[in-house]
């Protein structure tokens, strides 16, 4: 579940020959200028498979006092590992003693969809674009690591530590910094080209590198998201009540769904994308390359009758390698229900 931060209109642009001064123990680049090995990093990120990479210094939070009212005030829901760890989460160098900068990379998930199969219309459950393919955690975690290693080949002296979205970091923040995108009205991460379908990761390192450019925000006067939002958990620009969101509802929420939500809910049976399909910077996203990315099912979807009827063995056989087993079975059976329920009052409905 994403973090909301306030917008970074008033960010200072970092000039790319500028190595960070804010840290007193990094690691020193041997024979090259740290421009040069800032450039190899990239082509190695590239190489590796990643769609976008940039660079941040490792600077605390700008946003630590947001974050701290925005948890404070409830708005985590119970995702109450957020603030178990605070102080690393708003400090990489806390995180990671000895942390200069931080390359960090993004991955296109961007899939086309087909139609849901004739049986499934009317009891389709819709599944998020970034839980189709295999489990993401472990495609990014896996391509750090290799980036981690050419970083260390290239300075052998360097410390580095990978980190996906399960780790204490700040990663819309810190990718907002490195130059990937800028932090949406709806809280992702949106790039000019590719939007906000992209998953991202990060290499925190000892390496002193001269940090990119921030992009700056592009939403203008935008609301479509807020607006489309079906449940109005965007509540503000740039601000997630995430209690209100049918991610978090159909995901992270393990107890009982408020009933005055199920309706909105819709045919959503795991997360949501309703306020990234409507952003105008994703009408032309290019599609995912990555194999692994590809969908497990063509349409996007599960047909919510029989995911109500699964057994564990089901569970196991239809899920296997993929992110979407964050949610235990009871939750998928619970979300199917309402998925149900909301297409039965739909056909009724129709037919007065």
């Amino acid at each position: 579940m994403a973090i909301p931060l306030p917008p970074t209109h008033d960010s200072v642009s970092t000039s790319n020959e500028k190595v960070p001064s804010n840290v007193t123990n990094a690691t020193a680049i041997p024979d090259i200028s740290a421009a040069a090995m800032a450039l190899r990093i990239k082509a190695a990120a590239r190489e590796i498979g990643f769609d976008l990479v940039g660079i941040a210094s490792a600077e605390p939070s700008r946003h630590r006092d947001f974050f701290r009212r925005w948890l404070d005030d409830g708005h985590a829901g119970s995702m109450h590992y957020m603030g178990k760890r605070f102080d690393e989460r708003v400090d990489p160098g806390v995180y990671f003693p000895g942390a200069a900068s931080v390359v960090c990379v993004a991955m296109n998930y961007h899939v086309p969809l087909g139609e849901p199969a004739l049986e499934d219309h009317g009891t389709t459950g819709r599944v998020a674009r970034y839980a189709l393919g295999s489990d993401y955690h472990k495609l990014i975690k896996s391509h750090l690591h290799a980036l981690a290693d050419r970083i260390r080949e290239l300075s052998p002296a360097a410390q580095t530590r990978a980190a996906v979205d399960t780790a204490p970091v700040m990663e819309r923040e810190l990718a907002e910094r490195a130059g990937i995108g800028w932090i949406g009205k709806n809280t992702c991460i949106i790039h000019p080209r590719i939007g906000s379908w992209i998953l991202l990761g990060q290499v925190i390192t000892t390496l002193a590198l001269p940090p990119d450019d921030p992009v700056g925000d592009h939403c203008g006067s935008c609301t479509r998201c807020i607006d489309a939002c079906p449940t109005q958990a965007i509540t503000s620009a740039y601000t997630l009540d995430a209690r209100r969101c049918i991610s978090y509802l159909t995901i992270e929420h393990r107890d009982e769904i408020s009933r005055e939500l199920h309706e909105k809910i819709g045919d959503w049976l795991y997360g949501c994308d309703v306020c990234q399909d409507v952003c105008p910077h994703n009408r032309q996203a290019p599609s995912a390359i990555e194999p692994a990315l590809q969908p497990r099912f063509a349409a996007g979807s599960l047909n919510a009758a029989e995911v109500a009827r699964w057994t564990d063995q089901d569970y196991r056989d239809m899920l296997g390698g993929s992110a979407m087993k964050r949610a235990k079975l009871p939750m998928l059976k619970r979300n199917a229900e309402i998925v149900k329920a909301n297409s039965a009052a739909r056909v009724t409905d129709a037919k007065e």
